[in-house]
Parts: C-alpha cells; structure tokens; sequence
C-alpha cells in the first residue's frame, strides 16, 4: 500500500490546461490572477493565466486569431471564438477556480458586463480535457452547486449563443485556446475607473521578456479597443 499512495498524490498533483470565459477577458484575467496567487501562491513569473479565444468551430486561419482589427485578419468573432481566460491548475485545486469562476456571475446568473458586452464572442463557456463527459465536468457541476447553483450547463459545440446563465463546456482537444495579442494580456477592467496597479499590467512585459507570456502574430486591433487604450 506504501506504493499506492504516492501515484494518487502524483495525480492530485498533476497540472491540467483548461479556460474559462465570461464576457470581456480583462476582469477575468485579473480575477484568475488574483487567485492563482491566493490559492497556489504563484509568483509572477510562474502566473499561468492569459487572454485567448476559444470555442469557434474554425480554429485558426492561417495560424492566427485575432482581435477585431481594420484588415479583418483572422477576426475571432467572425470565426466563432469567444473570450477565454487559459490557465494551468492542478486537479487538487481545480474546484477551487470552478468556484471562482461561478462567484463571477450574479445570483441572477449575470456576468459583470452582462448588458455592455453582449454577443457569442463573450458567452459563458468553460474548456476542459475532455468536455462535458470528463470527471473535471462533474467537479464544474459540483462546484457550482456549491457555490450557489447559478448557472446551468450543455455540452458545447462550437460557434455556440450567448444564454443567460448557461454555460458551454468544451473539450479543449476539440476546442484549444489560442493566445490573445500582448496588448490585451493584464489590462485594465472594462468599466470605467476600474484600473489596476502598474504591477499589475507590467505583468505582459515582465512574461514577454521572460519567453512565456505566449505570442501572437495579429496585426493591432484598430476597433474598439485598437491599441490606444480606450474603452470598447
């Protein structure tokens, strides 16, 4: 039995790569952030958790996805993608951020940014190995009850609606996340006045030079955000 004990603390252990999105990927990356330090006690270099897209039945056009930019390369929306935040937790942990993910929604299963951003490109979805008929699905479910019982779940089938309080689950070998560009990693909230500390958005910087804030080969965006800095 002394043989046996090691191997389940292995697989208690053991990082998985899955994503969450929740309309705009700013609140929610700094959310994850803020637990990744909190819950796993990450420093910044070792933080995991980046702005991507996900969830498009297209995957990438010539390699790439994109921001909403003026020569419409690989534009995320018009491939069926949604915002994600993509992150490396251990199983041990992984109903701990399933929580925090469902705490982002209201008790009326509303997202923060429920009535700004609107549309299929910020809908409720989760990506996990394996989707909806994994054991990680069933610890989604277990936690959201826990945690309120807000949110309802489906299996998802890529390009998928934006439903109040419903939730996509994607089976990341189907459905991966691809990187968002530098500009949109540890940015500032969507709201106005909610901006977060220097240290904070020096964190795309501080991982870029590092080699593992992951790279994107998208032009600027030039709508919306573009690369001014202003709101969407």
């Amino acid at each position: 039995s002394s043989l046996v004990a090691p191997c389940a603390a292995y697989a208690q252990d053991e990082l998985i790569d899955v994503y969450f999105g929740c309309g705009c990927f700013w609140h929610v990356q700094h959310e994850f952030v803020q637990a990744e330090r909190r819950l796993l006690r990450r420093s910044d270099v070792d933080l995991t958790a980046r702005a991507g897209y996900a969830g498009g039945r297209a995957g990438a056009k010539n390699g790439k996805v994109c921001y909403h930019n003026a020569a419409q390369i690989s534009d995320y929306g018009a491939l069926g993608h949604a915002e994600v935040v993509a992150l490396r937790v251990p199983v041990s942990k992984f109903s701990d951020f399933c929580v925090e993910y469902c705490n982002l929604f209201s008790e009326q299963g509303y997202r923060p940014d429920q009535f700004q951003d609107r549309g299929a490109e910020y809908r409720n979805l989760v990506g996990l190995p394996g989707g909806v008929d994994s054991v990680y699905s069933k610890m989604l479910v277990e936690a959201s009850v826990s945690a309120g019982d807000k949110l309802d779940f489906a299996r998802g089938k890529g390009d998928d609606p934006d439903r109040r309080a419903l939730v996509f689950v994607m089976d990341t070998a189907e459905f991966p996340s691809y990187v968002a560009e530098q500009y949109h990693q540890f940015h500032d909230g969507f709201n106005i006045g909610e901006n977060y500390p220097t240290s904070y958005n020096n964190l795309a910087n501080k991982l870029a030079k590092e080699g593992t804030l992951g790279t994107s080969a998208c032009p600027n965006g030039l709508l919306g955000l573009g690369a001014l800095g202003l709101g969407r």
